[in-house]
């Protein structure tokens, strides 16, 4: 049964999640990092999705550098407590899914990445040994999506932009995700529209609000006029059984059958 076929069920709870869009520039364009989410997955299985996941308690607890943290809180509406939870989720998420570690200085633990995936070791452990502090100043608030009330599981994600730090390499290595790679932003929309890509209404509208910066740099510096206002689409049945999500900006996506929320 498709996520979309559930009951409606006001008493889901809403977890905060964090998804952060990776950027780097190419000589045909900005590209972003996408994953391809396993088949077998509860939640937006099949689905093209940027690095991201929900908040871990002990993601309040990592080592900051100071400053992003308040501007985090500042764009969001919410308090320093909160703000550093999603920051730390951010990084930590994209660097489970990505090898690629968002700290000051830059350091390439990427040979750590199983085993913090993994539980073996924790994230902040993982800094503090390396007198390492996450870079909160480069993760810049972009949007807020809110899962549909119908979902077998919801989440407040907030999306994040950063630029792929130098000298690091995303690596496809997530157990969760059947493939992963750089994809220029106009590309991955297209190919979306197409039907070779399953995407969500959070992706396909983040790419759609990219293309029109040609780097890296215009699209941070983007980010602080952006609307944070929280986007929760209504889904309705559509033609040919598939689905359809309605902004509340009038604009909607079709969305195949079997795929449920996501990033």
């Amino acid at each position: 049964m498709s996520a979309f076929d559930a009951v409606a069920n006001a008493d889901v709870p809403v977890r905060d999640a964090s998804t952060v869009v990776l950027l780097r520039d190419s000589d045909q364009g900005l590209e972003t990092w996408l994953l391809t989410r396993v088949r077998g997955m509860a939640f937006a299985a099949g689905a093209s999705v940027f690095p991201g996941g929900r908040v871990d308690e002990a993601d309040a607890e990592l080592p900051f550098a100071p400053g992003g943290v308040a501007l985090t809180a500042s764009r969001f509406g919410c308090d320093e407590a909160r703000a550093r939870v999603l920051l730390g989720a951010a990084v930590r998420e994209t660097f489970e899914e990505t090898g690629v570690l968002l700290s000051i200085p830059v350091a390439d633990l990427s040979g750590a990445r199983t085993d913090v995936e993994a539980g073996r070791i924790g994230f902040g452990q993982l800094l503090r040994s390396n007198d390492l502090v996450l870079d909160a100043e480069g993760l810049r608030p972009w949007s807020r999506w809110i899962t549909p009330v119908g979902e077998v599981r919801r989440y407040d994600t907030h999306f994040f932009v950063g630029a792929l730090p130098d000298g690091a390499e995303a690596q496809d290595v997530t157990s969760e995700s059947s493939s992963a790679s750089w994809v220029g932003v106009g590309a991955a929309l297209e190919a979306a529209q197409r039907g070779e890509r399953i995407m969500l209404p959070p992706t396909l509208a983040t790419l759609a609000s990219l293309v029109p910066f040609e780097t890296v740099a215009e699209a941070l510096a983007a980010s602080e006029g952006r609307s944070l206002e929280a986007v929760q689409p209504k889904i309705t049945a559509g033609p040919d059984g598939g689905y359809r999500a309605d902004l509340p900006d009038g604009s909607s996506f079709l969305l195949p059958r079997a795929t449920g929320g996501g990033r």
